[in-house]
């Protein structure tokens, strides 16, 4: 049966997401305000386009940097580089969990 703290966990992993997500883009680590609208799907299609903003414009930065961009230094393409791996993997522990979820809510008796 899926518990109020499986659910927590849940809400506790996309904070984790959308903190990510923000150190990725260069913002500060402060709770976001709430969400405008729609709800957990609309959160979460949010965060998969932050995660997929984060990982293009690390790609486009490693690009512009083997093409020998001058303003361009290394240590930043590696960290930016980094930081999208990072909100990647919090992604599918997310979709994880989530999956998890779902069958733990598919197996329940009616």
């Amino acid at each position: 049966m899926l518990t109020s703290q499986a659910l927590a966990n849940v809400e506790n992993l996309l904070a984790q997401m959308r903190a990510v997500a923000r150190e990725s883009q260069g913002l500060s680590a402060q709770p976001a305000a709430p969400a405008e609208s729609g709800g957990f799907s609309a959160e979460l299609a949010r965060s998969l386009e932050r995660v997929s903003h984060a990982q293009n414009a690390a790609n486009t930065q490693a690009k512009a940097f083997e093409m020998g961009d001058p303003d361009i230094s290394l240590s930043n393409v590696m960290i930016d580089l980094q930081k999208a791996g990072l909100a990647f993997q919090a992604t599918v522990q997310v979709r994880n969990r989530l999956v998890e979820a779902y069958k733990e809510i598919a197996n329940m008796a009616v």
